[in-house]
C-alpha cells in the first residue's frame, strides 16, 4: 500500500473558518515547513496559493477540513487552478486536559492526517452535484415546514369554535386545507370565530405555498437526474428525490475505490458480530445517514411490490436469519446494483475531477 507521503513533496493542511483560513506547510515526515493565514476570499486563496507554491514547489497536495461548508470555495479555487485537493474529517483532539487547540494546530494536524491515511478522500464535485445538494436541501425545508404547519392547522381545528369544527372534522386532510384555505371572516361573527377563521386561513394557504415549492423543486430535481443518471429512474423504488440523493453522496466515478468502500461509506456493508459458536453479522450504523435513508427507501418499496425481492428475502429468513437480517443484505446487493450504474453513468458523462495521489 502506497502512502501519500512517498508520492508528494509536501502537503499544506488547511483549517478553514467562515472569515479566515488557517495553513501549514508539512514536509512528508511531518516537519512544519512554514505556516501563514489568510482572509476566506478570493483574493485570500491567491495568497495560500502563492505560500504554497514558494514553500512546496514540487508535487504537493492539499488536505482541507469543511470541503463541503467553508471550505467549499477554497477547494473550487484550488480545483480550476489544476491543484491535488483531498478532504480530511476534523482532527481528532487531545484527550489531555490542557491539550493545546489554534488554528493553526489543526492546519498542521490537517496535513498529517492526509499523510498518515491509508485512504485518501476525494471532494465531492460542485456543477450538476451542487445543484442537486441545493435543492434537495431547499426542499426538505419547504417538506418539513408544510408538515409543521399541517400539525399547526390540525391543533387550530380542535380548539375551534363548535360549528367551525364540526363542519371541518368531517373532511378529509387535503380537503381540510382547501376548505380552510377559502374560509372568510364575516362581521356578523364574534370575535373568536372572525380571528379563528383568519387563522385558519393564514395556515392553509401557506401549506398550500409550501407543498407548491416542494413540488416545483421536485420537477427541478428530476430534470436534472435525467441530465446526470436516467437509468437510475428506471429502477424499482428508485424516484427523484432518491435519485438525487444517491448521486450527491455519490459526486463522480473513482471517487470510490470499489463498491465495497461506496457500501462502508452508505453504512450498508456487514459488521462482524461473531462471538463463540455465533456466527453472524449487524447493521452498520456509521457513515453517510442520508444516502442510507435512500437506500431504505428503495428497500422497503422492492420488499413491498417486487416479486422476485419477496422471494430472495424468504429465502434468507429460510436460511435462518432474521427479517432484519435479510433487509440488510437486500441493501448491500442493491448498493451493488447502484454503483455499477452510476460509475457507468459518470464515464459516459465524462464528470471526474482532477486525478488524486493513489493512497490504495
Amino acid at each position: 500500500m502506497t502512502m501519500l507521503a512517498e508520492q508528494v513533496d509536501g502537503v499544506i493542511g488547511v483549517d478553514t473558518h467562515r472569515d479566515t483560513l488557517a495553513a501549514a506547510a508539512v514536509s512528508p515526515i511531518g516537519a512544519v515547513l512554514a505556516t501563514t493565514d489568510s482572509p476566506a476570499s478570493a483574493r485570500g486563496y491567491r495568497r495560500l496559493l502563492d505560500f504554497a507554491r514558494r514553500q512546496i514547489p514540487g508535487r504537493r497536495c492539499w488536505a482541507l477540513e469543511g470541503v463541503g461548508s467553508f471550505g467549499a470555495g477554497l477547494a473550487a479555487f484550488l480545483g480550476q487552478a489544476g491543484e491535488q485537493v483531498v478532504e480530511v474529517l476534523r482532527p481528532k483532539r487531545p484527550t489531555v486536559r490542557d491539550g493545546r487547540k489554534t488554528d493553526m494546530i489543526d492546519a498542521i494536524r490537517a496535513a498529517k492526517e492526509a499523510l498518515s491515511t491509508e485512504h485518501l478522500i476525494q471532494p465531492r464535485l460542485r456543477g450538476e452535484r451542487e445543484a442537486l445538494r441545493v435543492l434537495l436541501v431547499t426542499r426538505h425545508g419547504a417538506v418539513l415546514a408544510a408538515t409543521a404547519a399541517i400539525n399547526q392547522l390540525k391543533g387550530l381545528i380542535v380548539s375551534a369554535p363548535d360549528d367551525l369544527r364540526s363542519e371541518l372534522r368531517k373532511l378529509k386532510g387535503p380537503a381540510q386545507v382547501v376548505r380552510c384555505a377559502q374560509l372568510r371572516d364575516r362581521p356578523t361573527h364574534d370575535v373568536e370565530h372572525r380571528m379563528t377563521a383568519r387563522a385558519l386561513r393564514s395556515t392553509a394557504r401557506r401549506i398550500q405555498a409550501l407543498q407548491a415549492e416542494a413540488k416545483d423543486l421536485e420537477n427541478e430535481i428530476l430534470v436534472l437526474v435525467r441530465q446526470l443518471a436516467p437509468d437510475l429512474l428506471d429502477l424499482l423504488g428508485v424516484g427523484p428525490i432518491t435519485s438525487a440523493q444517491i448521486l450527491v453522496s455519490w459526486s463522480h466515478p473513482g471517487r470510490f475505490r470499489s463498491e465495497a468502500a461506496f457500501a462502508s461509506f452508505a453504512g450498508v456493508s456487514p459488521i462482524p458480530a461473531s462471538s463463540g459458536l455465533t456466527n453472524r453479522h449487524r447493521i452498520n450504523r456509521s457513515g453517510d445517514r442520508q444516502l442510507n435513508r435512500a437506500l431504505h427507501t428503495i428497500t422497503l418499496i422492492r420488499m413491498r411490490l417486487d416479486p422476485a425481492t419477496k422471494t430472495y428475502v424468504a429465502r434468507r429468513i429460510g436460511e435462518g436469519k432474521t427479517s432484519r437480517d435479510a433487509q440488510r443484505c437486500l441493501k448491500r446487493t442493491i448498493c451493488r446494483q447502484l454503483f455499477k450504474i452510476l460509475e457507468r453513468s459518470g464515464q459516459n458523462t465524462g464528470t471526474k475531477p482532477k486525478d488524486l495521489p493513489q493512497a490504495a
